[in-house]
């Protein structure tokens, strides 16, 4: 879905790499904990009732994008929730935890294949509201988890630090692995299409865990069902695809597609840039931990990735990760600000000005 006022707008001429008059930026997690309009929205609520009430979401993604000034909204929702229409139960204590996860001696048949998204209609609701309220030059941003990061909380069923079950699974049942991660690719391809139809103008894939990997084993393992999910979402609307963990598979990460390729604080912009290809939009890539610091450490750090994109055209503000609990909230407005002031200087002094 887009407008005139849509395709005009910094965050989508970044996207397509055109010149903008200041660097856009939005943050992830912008709709968060540490915002008190988050917390007085959220009240009385368990995560996943909020997540499930396309009003609450509505209001708590519509707030933080008010709030803070940032150029484009990200739909307030989680990344798990796709796996409970494949069958999984989900719940939060408090972070997520899949009480039936997918193992050795587990069969493809164990899980649901996702032929219709209407199980995920508050979602899609929650998206045609969030787009109701935005000013019309606002853009939304839609997401989903990539196949690796949703098959390791399906497979884990909670957080982990070496991904034990995941690498097993991988390395003792590989046509087991594929067979599951195509189904996975399969359901977030129609999930991210259906944002898309519903008024997102462009969406995210996380894969916020595949950095535990090698190269080798990212291209075996996560390239193939990563690119169909991209070769497919992408005539639909533009696709970041976001890596964090493991600098060293952005080459990789970059090969799998995606309109805009994310970077965490583990790579300087500049050499990470350099890394995907200078025809790709980039997006980052601020360390979050920098937010705790005073502002003038901020404001020199901000300035620092500014610096390192120079003005080219396709640079799209953001932490390496997201914003923490426990941050001081006029930080990230302080933050904004910053972006906004010192980037309309980076782009005015650019030699792609």
């Amino acid at each position: 879905m887009t407008t005139p006022e849509l395709d005009a707008s910094r965050f989508m001429k970044a996207v397509r790499r055109e010149p903008v008059d200041t660097t856009p930026l939005w943050i992830m997690r912008q709709a968060g904990r540490y915002l008190p309009e988050y917390q007085q929205i959220r009240k009385g609520k368990t995560f996943l009732e909020f997540c499930k009430n396309p009003d609450l979401a509505a209001e708590a993604t519509l707030s933080a994008r008010e709030v803070l000034g940032v150029d484009a909204a990200i739909l307030f929702a989680d990344l798990p929730t796709i796996l409970e229409p494949l069958g999984f139960g989900l719940d939060y204590q408090p972070g997520p935890v899949i009480d039936n996860p997918f193992r050795i001696g587990s069969t493809i048949d164990d899980v649901r294949e996702l032929e219709d998204v209407g199980e995920m209609g508050y979602v899609f609701d929650t998206v045609r509201k969030v787009r109701k309220g935005l000013p019309d030059d606002i853009p939304l941003i839609g997401f989903a988890g990539s196949p690796f990061t949703l098959a390791s909380y399906a497979i884990e069923g909670s957080g982990s630090k070496h991904y034990i079950h995941v690498k097993t699974l991988m390395y003792s049942a590989p046509e087991l692995w594929h067979e599951f991660s195509s189904r996975l690719a399969r359901a977030i391809t129609k999930y991210l299409i259906a944002q898309l139809n519903a008024g997102c103008q462009c969406v995210q894939l996380f894969d916020s865990w595949a950095g535990c990997l090698g190269p080798n084993d990212y291209r075996e393992f996560v390239l193939p069902h990563l690119k169909s999910v991209i070769e497919q979402v992408s005539p639909h609307g533009p696709v970041i695809n976001f890596l964090t963990g493991n600098p060293a598979l952005l080459p990789l990460c970059a090969e799998a597609g995606g309109e805009v390729i994310g970077l965490d604080w583990r790579v300087d912009l500049a050499d990470g840039w350099k890394m995907v290809g200078h025809d790709r939009a980039v997006q980052g890539n601020l360390e979050p931990v920098v937010l705790f610091a005073e502002l003038p450490t901020i404001e020199a750090r901000a300035k620092a990735v500014l610096d390192a994109a120079a003005g080219r055209p396709g640079h799209i503000f953001n932490l390496g990760h997201g914003v923490m609990p426990g941050m001081n909230p006029d930080h990230v407005k302080a933050l904004v600000e910053i972006v906004h002031e010192h980037g309309s200087k980076t782009n005015a002094a650019s030699d792609f000005a």
